[in-house]
């Protein structure tokens, strides 16, 4: 079983200037054991025979064809806005300009 002291754990968390609690300490070096068993115990079976993956079944995007559609016509929308100016929409400064 992989350990990691509480010595390791705080001088990380000092690098990272977090403050850790003694308990605390002592949760994260437990859970970090735990963590690096279970990389270890992947690592035991994977091989250069099995394939690396990123998700257990295969996944595939589902892609529709873009197609051209009509367009809103310019005149139309601007006509229902309620101030524009140049084509475009006009509305209140709200930064100042100096």
């Amino acid at each position: 079983m992989s350990s990691f002291s509480k010595e390791e754990v705080a001088r990380v968390a000092d690098l990272a200037r977090i403050a850790l609690t003694d308990e605390e300490i002592t949760q994260f070096a437990n859970e970090l054991a735990v963590i690096s068993d279970a990389v270890a115990k992947v690592s035991e079976v994977a091989s250069a025979d099995v394939p690396a993956t990123s998700h257990p079944i295969p996944l595939s995007n589902v892609w529709r064809e873009d197609v051209v559609g009509e367009g809103i016509d310019v005149d139309e929308v601007l006509a229902m806005a309620p101030a524009h100016e140049d084509g475009k929409f006009a509305v209140p400064q709200i930064l100042g300009e100096e």
